[in-house]
């Protein structure tokens, strides 16, 4: 349970993820928008437009948009992502992110970490996808690293049976089994479901977790 303090730190982290971001965001040439990002049948243009999904709609209308895709979480948010990405200029999605960037919105679940892990990993869907070189700050990758548990592997998929990441950049390992290596901030991605692309793991069981499928 992250105590009072924690919870300063994190929100401070969140809105300086939402600032470098956004700046990050609006120096992407055209072209970026419409590349695909590493969330499976997203655009670059639909991560972002998603990114901001909780802080402009308001909790009547997300419940209005969920009876809308009869109860599908999943089918809610990509039919508003897609619209939302459709609607906004690349300028104002960026927008959204840094003129909310204390914004108090959370996930249904994970609270105030559950919200950094959000942005951070959204925000790696875009950079890792387009093979831009930005290092997530360490100490918001240890908060979401230190967070990681069963439940939420199963939520997205995630199967590490057998297998041990191994972060080669900073001092984290979980699991136990076969070793797979990597940067700290993609075997995060990895626990969060996505499939990386090639030679950016190593270790024998690292095939099961490359390869986008595109």
């Amino acid at each position: 349970m992250h105590n009072t303090t924690d919870i300063t730190v994190i929100k401070a982290a969140i809105a300086a993820e939402r600032r470098e971001l956004a700046d990050l965001f609006d120096g992407l040439p055209a072209d970026a928008w419409n590349a695909p990002s590493l969330c499976a049948g997203w655009r670059v243009r639909e991560v972002v437009a998603h990114m901001s999904m909780g802080f402009r709609l308001s909790l009547p209308a997300t419940l209005g948009e969920l009876a809308k895709a009869r109860g599908s979480l999943h089918r809610m948010t990509d039919r508003v992502a897609r619209r939302d990405a459709a609607a906004h200029p690349a300028d104002v999605l960026s927008a959204f992110l840094r003129d909310n960037a204390h914004h108090p919105w959370t996930p249904p679940v994970g609270g105030y970490v559950g919200a950094l892990g959000h942005d951070v990993v959204h925000g790696l869907d875009v950079t890792v996808a387009l093979g831009l070189e930005r290092r997530v700050p360490e100490d918001r990758l240890r908060v979401l690293l230190d967070d990681i548990k069963p439940r939420g592997l199963k939520f997205f998929g995630v199967d590490l049976g057998g297998v041990r990441l191994c972060a080669e950049d900073m001092d984290w390992s979980y699991g136990s089994g076969a070793p797979v290596y990597g940067a700290a901030q993609d075997l995060l991605l990895l626990a969060f479901g996505r499939r990386l692309p090639y030679g950016r793991l190593d270790g024998e069981p690292s095939s099961r977790f490359t390869g986008a499928g595109r």
